[in-house]
């Protein structure tokens, strides 16, 4: 698929300065492109019906919500102005379709978009919960290597954590929040000292509660990514009936 960008106005390579607050909607819907980028790169740029579905999809989600096509065209219309998302045209230049520049914007490497995608599409997690979640975007195969890119997150102000990361049972969220919100993690009470690792080891073997729940969360995305898929489909045989239907 052959796209043309309509507002990108940086150089190949060049890094622009990207905003440390933005809107619950804003941190949806940029990381529902994120996602779908490294999830189903063959469905991407998004459409703004595909985004939609992405932003009200039921799995991998927090809270569930229910935008319309029209308030997400909003959110991403106000992260084209911040420069967080470009449009880009297909070659007929009949459906736009939508990209993020998170790569631009900010200093991350693979796993760190994709754990900072996991934080803006659900909040604070636990590290075996996040892991899981952001190792379906980029390997991410260890909690050691899990810890040490929320440390280079945390150092830089994109995290926080109500502990030290080697502490079980932490939660991490990121800083994106606006003020209004209020969202502060608070110490956590737990005062073992020592990583939760037979844990991680029963959820990465699949055993247990934990390995069913993982399973399920993955067959929920692949539903979910059939289901972009079918609206993508939709949508092109709509494109074709009414060009027909106009010759």
């Amino acid at each position: 698929m052959t796209v043309t960008t309509s507002d990108d106005s940086t150089a190949p390579g060049e890094r622009i300065a990207g905003p440390k607050q933005l809107s619950k909607p804003q941190r949806r819907a940029l990381g529902v492109l994120v996602e779908k980028a490294m999830t189903t790169p063959d469905q991407y740029p998004l459409t703004l019906k595909a985004a939609t579905a992405g932003c009200n999809q039921k799995s991998n989600r927090e809270p569930v919500t229910n935008y319309s096509e029209e308030q997400v065209e909003r959110f991403l219309t106000e992260l084209r102005t911040l420069g967080l998302v470009a449009v880009v045209h297909t070659e007929s230049g009949r459906t736009e379709r939508f990209r993020h520049y998170v790569r631009k914007a900010y200093p991350f490497n693979e796993p760190q978009i994709a754990i900072m995608a996991e934080l803006w599409m659900r909040g604070r997690q636990q590290l075996g919960e996040l892991r899981g979640r952001a190792s379906r975007m980029a390997p991410i195969d260890t909690l050691e290597q899990l810890r040490a890119e929320l440390q280079i997150l945390l150092d830089q102000g994109f995290i926080q954590a109500n502990g030290a990361l080697e502490r079980r049972g932490i939660e991490v969220d990121h800083n994106f929040y606006q003020p209004d919100e209020g969202r502060r993690l608070e110490p956590s009470a737990v005062t073992d000292d020592e990583p939760d690792e037979e844990l991680e080891r029963a959820r990465s073997a699949g055993g247990g509660t934990g390995g069913s729940s993982a399973a399920m969360a993955a067959l929920e995305e692949r539903v979910a990514g059939v289901e972009n898929a079918l609206e993508e489909l939709r949508e092109s045989l709509r494109l074709l009936r009414r060009e027909l239907g106009a010759g």
